[in-house]
């Protein structure tokens, strides 16, 4: 049976080894990806308990939503309900202040830095961060904040390769690349890319490693299929025939019929 790893299994690891992620969506892409060994798994709030009970043995980050942002109160309430429900960590990209007010309560978490969608405007749109030396430097600085305030890992989005490589030297916690170079401790990537069920864009630091949009759509046409010709045979009288009904015994069946007075 799979070890699940732990937050000092994890410390223990950087600079000695890789480790990957990959943000799930339900309960098959968890299960299969622990039967494939992936190290850690990512998942919003809400599928937690879905995705505990399909991988047990693998470590769990649980996604905060931006309420957390609220208060340092709310940010503590809401890690906590997400430790409880099976994960083992926290991922959110609100500020260092309320990430250093949840690790005082020994909650493990993980930020978010580089290219986070939601900041996207103050970056003018979906592009990397960090590719200036002013940018490069409150990169830094906001990951030794990170780092200083206890998280554990930052998620290190669209960073370029030799900065993020920089940053996590100089740190502590591991870094997260999605899209930061091959240098940081953990590679994270989304199940729709790596299964190939993203009908969109492809984003360039992915890679597709299975074709499943196309398996689906063929799954799907069984599916049709299969309820059409059960429509069909329901009007022509062939289904069901006898051996999908249940007999009674001729005896039982005259009794009965004596007994609602039809004999």
């Amino acid at each position: 049976m799979k070890k699940k790893l732990t937050v000092k299994d994890l410390y223990a690891g950087k600079g000695k080894r890789k480790r990957t992620e990959v943000f799930v969506e339900n309960e098959d892409q968890a299960a299969a990806a622990e039967k494939a060994g992936i190290d850690m798994l990512c998942t919003p709030a809400r599928s937690i308990a879905a995705i505990r009970a399909a991988a047990p043995n693998t470590f769990l980050i649980g996604a905060m939503s931006n309420e957390a942002a609220q208060s340092r109160k709310t940010a503590i309430q809401l890690a906590q309900d997400i430790l409880k429900q099976g994960a083992d960590a926290v991922y959110t990209g609100i500020s260092t202040e309320k990430v250093k007010a949840m690790t005082k309560e020994f909650i493990p978490v993980v930020g978010h830095v580089g290219m986070v969608p939601y900041r996207n405007t103050w970056y003018g749109g979906y592009k990397a961060v960090g590719k200036t030396a002013t940018e490069a430097k409150d990169l830094y600085a906001l990951c030794r904040q990170y780092d200083e305030a206890g998280a554990i890992a930052v998620e290190m989005e669209l960073v370029p390769h030799k900065v993020a490589a920089q940053i996590t030297c100089d740190v502590k916690m591991l870094t997260m690349s999605m899209g930061s170079g091959q240098d940081c401790d953990v590679q994270y990537l989304f199940s729709c890319d790596i299964l190939g069920t993203n009908t969109g864009h492809v984003p360039r630091h992915a890679k597709v490693y299975a074709d499943l949009y196309t398996e689906y759509e063929r799954i799907k046409l069984l599916m049709a299929e299969a309820y059409q010709q059960f429509q069909e045979e329901v009007e022509q009288g062939v289904f069901p025939q006898d051996q999908h009904s249940l007999p009674i015994d001729g005896t039982e069946f005259s009794d009965f019929l004596r007994a609602i007075g039809k004999q």
